[in-house]
């Protein structure tokens, strides 16, 4: 199935200046196409639309230590929750928090690379409000959190 995501700005790198009326169309665990919403609305008429609010961008990448949590659940979940997407495979050596990061689908790095939008790439994505807070991190095109 495929969705269109779609936010008042759109920044396809982390550091990137965001663009008004952009979208990213996501199919399966794959981003398909990032352009203009009008654009991407007209030529894929009748796909679901999520429309967020704040910058939707690239899923974050996790450079260091995840954070300190009581579970390796919830060591990840905190990582969701601020719209990372992605860790670095040498702060995994403990099996059991190897694990959880394997059934949250985020992806596991050997080296650090700057998460970008792109077509062809893994639909990691992150919506975050004026002041920084996630609102939704899309982990190959899955929900896994989302602020109430």
């Amino acid at each position: 199935m495929r969705t269109l995501h779609t936010a008042p700005l759109l920044r396809r790198t982390p550091d990137g200046e965001p663009v008004p009326g952009q979208a990213v169309l996501v199919g399966g665990d794959r981003v398909e196409a990032v352009g203009p919403l009008a654009e991407l609305s007209e030529t894929y008429a009748g796909v679901r639309v999520r429309r967020w609010p704040g910058v939707l961008g690239p899923g974050l990448l996790h450079d260091g230590p995840l954070p300190a949590a009581p579970t390796p659940r919830e060591r990840v979940y905190a990582l969701l929750r601020t719209g990372v997407t992605a860790v670095l495979a040498e702060h995994l050596a403990d099996p059991v928090l190897r694990a959880a990061v394997d059934r949250s689908d985020l992806l596991v790095l050997p080296a650090a690379v700057a998460p970008t939008l792109r077509p062809g790439g893994r639909a990691d994505l992150a919506v975050h409000d004026a002041n920084g807070a996630c609102l939704v991190t899309v982990i190959a095109g899955r929900i896994a959190h989302r602020r109430a």
